[in-house]
């Protein structure tokens, strides 16, 4: 069984980025990755410095290249079905390369979005159905929008996104859950709420061009923001103890490590802001704090 100092479980953006933490660091590490990034169909990325307007697939082609120049640090195309801890170690238990050992992990995978519910949704997803106004708003900004969401998110949702475009329309997807003043404060701002049950969103190659709904004419839009629901794309955190809030992100505090010793998380699983940059410096925090756990341990 292949022993490491740090394996870190999930290659995007956190997870690399703790990586060349770890490797400036001269650690051995380990970095497990099925390359199925949360924004794999996202066509471009941005609010992030240096490279506002990039694919993400780009920016993290070129993120393994450079961590390719430290020696000690690994990459395996695989996926981690399971962990446990033994004295000291973790145990990590892979699909297809047997297991391997560490002292530390690092927790770095995404989130899984459910979107199942609505037919269309999957193939728009992060194209032209988005969910973040910082890390797409500018390119839709004063455009026709529609926010398909119900009560108390729907008018959070409304009051960030109507900075970014003022025609706005409301689709609850069935009966609003919006209190008489929420409906009232939605309606004196000019956006339109509609009850109506959505069946379909009609799209071009991921370009929505317009949502079908029940007992009514398609509605015709180019740009929809939604909060899909998700869940954490694997169970090794419960596996190992590590508490949840109720979100169902996975607790940290505020040097990214978890209620369980030596495993620490970052990236989508540990946040709400789900931005490339904010990865990338929850998982250099999280490189950055394993490490310093490791030299603590050993002086």
């Amino acid at each position: 069984m292949e022993k490491y100092e740090v394996v870190i479980i999930g290659g995007s953006f956190s997870g690399l980025s703790a990586a060349m933490s770890l490797g400036r660091s001269m650690r051995k590490v380990l970095i497990i990755d099925n390359q199925q990034p949360c924004n794999i169909q996202t066509p471009h990325s941005h609010n992030f410095l240096t490279q506002d307007g990039k694919p993400p697939l780009e920016i993290l082609a070129e993120a393994r290249r450079q961590l390719e120049a430290y020696p000690t640090v690994e990459f395996i195309n695989d996926t981690a079905i399971s962990a446990s801890k033994s004295e000291d170690l973790f145990e990590i238990k892979l699909k297809e390369n047997g297991e391997v050992k560490a002292p530390k992990l690092v927790l770095a995978w995404g989130l899984k979005d459910d979107t199942s519910k609505i037919e269309g949704l999957a193939a728009c997803w992060g194209i032209s159905v988005i969910h973040c106004p910082y890390c797409h708003g500018y390119e839709v900004k004063n455009q026709p929008t529609a926010i398909i969401a119900n009560g108390n998110e729907a008018i959070e949702y409304l009051k960030m996104i109507s900075h970014w475009t003022k025609n706005l329309t409301l689709l609850t997807n069935g009966s609003s859950t919006l209190t008489e003043e929420q409906s009232q404060k939605i309606q004196s701002k000019g956006i339109q709420i509609i009850e109506k049950q959505i069946t379909k969103i009609n799209h071009q190659a991921g370009k929505v061009a317009s949502i079908s709904l029940n007992d009514a004419e398609d509605f015709p839009i180019s740009v929809i923001y939604h909060r899909a629901p998700f869940i954490q794309k694997s169970d090794i955190a419960a596996q190992l103890g590590c508490e949840f809030d109720e979100l169902g992100l996975i607790k940290v505090n505020d040097f990214q490590q978890t209620n369980v010793k030596g495993v620490f998380a970052a990236g989508d699983n540990a946040t709400p802001l789900r931005q490339v940059a904010n990865a990338v410096a929850k998982g250099s925090l999280a490189g950055v704090m394993a490490n310093r756990e490791l030299i603590e341990e050993s002086f």
